[in-house]
């Protein structure tokens, strides 16, 4: 069977109006899960020792905090060699937890 070109334009556009016509399916939107100061804290010290613990990271310029469930870490290194590596060793203490790189690289490690 074929149609004509104006039967399908009648077609598609009854098509288009049911579309548009019937409600949106409700999107459901998870909350960001309510953060635990005391297991934060906790994680960020995990993560402070972890960057202490290595013996080729200098992290005395570093500090560590947990923004809205992220490890977060500030400060100052020496080179793009150790943003990697503070990166590496806090994401391998964090666990699931995304990690923040707000490390400045100063030439000769002063500020």
């Amino acid at each position: 069977m074929r149609l004509s070109f104006k039967t399908r334009a009648l077609i598609m556009g009854a098509c288009l109006a049911a579309a548009a016509a019937a409600p949106a399916p409700a999107m459901a939107v998870a909350a960001a899960p309510a953060s635990d100061p005391a297991a934060d804290q906790e994680i960020a010290n995990r993560v402070q020792a972890a960057l202490h613990a290595d013996r080729y990271f200098y992290d005395a310029h570093v500090t560590v905090s947990v923004e809205k469930g992220d490890i977060a870490m500030r400060g100052f290194v020496a080179s793009d060699w150790d943003v990697q590596t503070a990166i590496r060793i806090a994401a391998k203490a964090a666990g699931e937890r995304r990690v923040l790189n707000y490390l400045q690289i100063v030439m000769g490690g002063f500020k």
